[in-house]
């Protein structure tokens, strides 16, 4: 490069590259009207400030505006506990399945969980478990890395089942699991609601499992349709049951005693089944009866739910949801106020700080304070007074980068 041009632009350079790292630097202001801690609070008329990935400051006297959200109600990014990232329906209409996985190649499939997992950030959820796929893995160190949008991702890549084997196998898998990368364990110590959800595993190989899985620094989380797979989970000391539409007083109570966490699916989960039909019929164990079971068991996982609720058992936001759900997440709060009972705050902190807790992120995600990510949802509407808000989520910003803003008559600030 000859002299005369190598000295303009090391004199650009000095000029572009100061204003390039005070852009950097200057922090991102977001006005408020009412935002919801995700602790049970409500802060009125105040400033979020963002810098970098985390919330440095909350309070009325910030300088500028970057987003203007008020008028709208402001809570921390949601977080869903219990999602399948992979599942999706075939270009022939059909939920895909592993008998329909011969027509279909990986890198297909991992298209359509790259769709799903944008879908899901855009409704407004920043953090999901998906429980889980192999493809899980690279999806989740994709959005890690900024390679595509989608939510932070947790996966326990393969679950624990009947056909694992002993006690002694079990724990082999486990740290089979472990060592592949997954962050938490799923067990499956019962059969399917579709198959009436009797128990599969025995207590000495749930014990293994969970003890396993703790032993190596990780979570165990146990699909438990009837009292006997929860009681099981329970007893082993495993961080949450999840479904359980038909768990008695007995268990519930166990539960309560022991500080385990809940992750009932009694809304979403089935009526998607149940609206999609003909696109799960003919499935596996998607068939009559198995429709009947579901069908049989909406009214039944309500009247449970209602019963948790009583005992105050440590309820988190999990949708199981799959083909057709994805990216519709936020109906289960619609279900869980509406049918459940909950209370919509009540519902939200299941969504945020329980559920932050409940997976081990508590000191980063779940709650709006300074020090923690900047995981900023908005939606159009108050959700404690009219539940459908929770369908408009108008803005997301996920550890302080913005994905969506379409907040309505809204303008961004310089």
């Amino acid at each position: 490069m000859p002299a005369k041009s190598r000295l303009l632009w090391i004199a650009l350079a000095s000029l572009i590259f100061p204003e390039m790292v005070r852009a950097q630097e200057r922090p991102i202001v977001i006005r408020a009207t009412t935002v919801i801690d995700g602790k049970g609070s409500v802060m009125r008329n105040v400033s979020i400030v963002v810098q970098g990935a985390r919330i440095t400051r909350i309070g009325a006297n910030a300088q500028g505006t970057t987003y203007d959200l008020k008028g709208l109600t402001v809570m921390p990014g949601w977080i869903d506990t219990h999602v399948h990232m992979d599942a999706h329906f075939d270009p022939n209409g059909k939920s895909h399945s592993p008998a329909s996985a011969k027509d279909e190649t990986p890198q297909q499939t991992m298209l359509y969980a790259v769709e799903n997992a944008y879908n899901v950030l855009m409704a407004g959820f920043t953090t999901v478990q998906s429980v889980g796929a192999p493809l899980d893995r690279d999806l989740r160190n994709a959005i890690a890395r900024g390679t595509i949008p989608g939510p932070r991702l947790l996966t326990s890549l393969r679950p624990v089942d009947e056909t694992t084997g002993t006690p002694e196998q079990i724990r082999a898998f486990v740290r089979q699991m472990v060592g592949e990368g997954a962050d938490l364990i799923k067990v499956f110590a019962t059969k399917s609601i579709r198959e009436g959800g009797g128990p599969t595993l025995t207590q000495a190989q749930v014990d293994a499992a969970c003890a396993e899985a703790r032993s190596l620094g990780k979570r165990a989380i146990v699909h438990a349709q009837g009292p006997e797979g929860a009681r099981a989970a329970v007893l082993a000391g495993c961080t949450s049951v999840e479904h359980g539409y038909r768990l008695t007083d007995e268990v519930l109570d166990l539960m309560a005693q022991h500080g385990t966490y809940y992750d009932p699916n009694f809304g979403l989960l089935l009526h998607n089944y149940i609206q999609n039909k003909e696109k799960f019929l003919g499935i596996g164990n998607f068939n009559a009866e198995g429709f009947e079971y579901m069908q049989k068991g909406i009214p039944i996982g309500i009247d449970t739910f209602k019963r948790a609720l009583r005992r105050k058992i440590k309820m988190v936001f999990g949708t199981d949801v799959g083909a057709g759900g994805l990216g519709r997440n936020f109906e289960e709060f619609i279900y869980r106020v509406r049918d459940g009972g909950q209370p919509p705050m009540e519902a939200i902190i299941s969504a945020t700080s329980r559920a932050a807790e409940s997976i081990r992120m508590q000191d980063n995600i779940g709650m709006l304070a300074p020090g923690m990510q900047a995981d900023i949802i908005a939606v159009d509407g108050n959700p404690l007074d009219d539940i459908t808000a929770f369908r408009r989520v108008v803005f997301v910003m996920k550890a302080g980068k913005v994905y969506k803003n379409i907040a309505p008559g809204r303008t961004n600030g310089n």
